[in-house]
């Protein structure tokens, strides 16, 4: 013996839908949670279903004192589909209206665009012109080295990488500085790893020479 479908969620609703229009009465969810067995809605799935009738405007809900009462009637029911009704049919006309509008704007445009000679070799004369604005841009792109404001970017970056060498190399001058006057019984083997790590005799600060702008462009 084959075991009894459930109900579809559209069921339920028409079953707690026909319990309003039957009764003409109104209801605590209490109420319709005794009532909807009866229809073969399970109790603890009537709230769910009441609430999805309301979403719909097919009930209606509202709070007297401390309870809240639920309602429907034919009539309401009726008024909600003519409402839904006209609301699809304005929105149908108005999708025509604007149908016609494209079409009419396609019409538009395609005049003056009917395949010809002249259309034709206006369309080779603008390819042409295209590919030479991608060379003209590429070849462009080659001397963007030279650029007036790359140029001062660059040396910017030259001055500024000049100064943090320099301020470096003062510090090191001032750390032999300290070493020597509280080690100087470690002179010689301070010497000897100074030369170690490359600090050698002719260490000393950087000079920056200016860039001229000509040896750049060259």
């Amino acid at each position: 013996m084959s075991k009894k479908r459930g109900l579809s969620l559209e069921e339920k609703r028409e079953k707690m839908l026909q319990i309003f229009y039957d009764s003409h009465d109104f209801y605590l969810l209490k109420e319709l949670e005794k009532l909807g067995p009866r229809k073969g809605v399970i109790s603890q799935s009537v709230k769910d279903v009441v609430q999805s009738l309301v979403d719909d405007d097919l009930v209606s809900k509202d709070k007297i004192g401390t309870s809240v009462y639920f309602w429907s009637l034919p009539s309401c029911a009726g008024n909600q589909l003519r409402n839904v009704y006209r609301k699809l049919d304005s929105d149908l006309k108005s999708s025509k209206k604007r149908y016609v509008e494209l079409v009419d704007q396609c019409e538009a445009l395609k005049k003056g665009r009917e395949e010809s000679d002249e259309r034709e070799m206006a369309l080779a004369d603008l390819k042409a012109i295209e590919l030479k604005h991608n060379e003209l841009k590429n070849e462009l792109e080659k001397y963007r080295d030279n650029d007036p404001a790359a140029f001062e970017a660059m040396k910017e970056a030259i001055e500024v990488a000049h100064a943090s060498a320099n301020r470096w190399t003062d510090n090191i001058f001032t750390l032999r500085q300290w070493c020597s006057n509280n080690f100087p019984e470690a002179k010689e083997q301070l010497e000897n790893m100074y030369k170690e790590i490359g600090i050698t005799d002719d260490f000393d600060y950087l000079e920056l020479a200016p860039i001229p702008l000509k040896a750049v462009a060259d």
